[in-house]
């Protein structure tokens, strides 16, 4: 019988000299990226994945804090991974809004590179703009979206969403979306083409914005927006590995 871990707790896997930071979505937690951590864990590559401020415990506490507060959550596990696993080189990969937050990181602390996957530019749900004023008559909403049981069984959600946070999470994107520019390190960036929640057109958006000479593009045709749980994931773990061996011996060649 096949035992899911729904846990939303943070984890961290010191390994070798390589750190991989993973940052889940809006409303998510570490769960929906867990596979991905026990896919590098096994490759002796270094993991964090923090749980992000007001996430993994109830929808009032999620309401209690800004998208700065999921800034300093991304930057004080950055801080965490290079003090405690005594990485030499780290890269920051995140799902969702957790995309946008690696991107963000980028301009804050030394990368080696980033990696994008199923960040949004824009949403599919075109209510979302309203949210910072329907807040005022109606705080929360309920979670109506349920995933196809094989992502569903990972993740731990809330029941209702707060709007204001909803209102924060504009405001990330209006602020990595302006920065996208002054973004140098190397960069994959991914997108689902069935995503259900972002609009595809933002990952390539993404990419002709961003300000790095070395970035790439890798497009995935049968995954929604939980990339990290659907079925084209080993191709997407891959890929990401190849991206981090690519960039590291592209480095060491330059060392030398």
């Amino acid at each position: 019988m096949k035992i899911v871990r729904r846990s939303p707790e943070p984890f961290f896997y010191p390994g070798g000299e390589i750190g991989l930071l993973l940052v889940h979505g809006f409303t998510g937690s570490p769960a929906e990226l867990r596979p991905m951590g026990d896919y590098f864990r096994k490759r002796g590559i270094s993991v964090h994945a923090p749980l992000l401020k007001g996430h993994g415990t109830s929808p009032e506490e999620l309401a209690g804090t800004t998208w700065m507060d999921w800034r300093e959550s991304v930057l004080q596990a950055y801080d965490r991974l290079c003090r405690d696993a005594g990485v030499r080189r780290v890269f920051a990969a995140g799902l969702s809004m957790g995309g946008l937050l690696v991107l963000d990181l980028a301009r804050h602390r030394p990368l080696d590179g980033v990696i994008s996957m199923c960040a949004p530019i824009w949403l599919k749900d075109r209510r979302a703009v309203f949210a910072p004023l329907v807040r005022f008559f109606r705080p929360y909403l309920p979670r109506r979206e349920v995933k196809e049981a094989h992502i569903e069984e990972h993740l731990v959600p809330y029941d209702r969403l707060p709007l204001v946070s909803v209102g924060h999470l504009l405001r990330l994107i209006r602020q990595v979306r302006r920065r996208l520019p002054e973004i140098t390190v190397p960069a994959l960036v991914i997108q689902s083409e069935r995503d259900e929640t972002v609009e595809p057109s933002s990952g390539r958006y993404i990419l002709k914005r961003l300000g790095s000479e070395e970035k790439e593009f890798k497009s995935y045709a049968n995954s929604s927006h939980i990339i990290t749980l659907d079925r084209e994931r080993e191709r997407l773990f891959a890929d990401v590995e190849n991206f981090i061996q690519r960039v590291t011996r592209e480095e060491i060649r330059e060392e030398k």
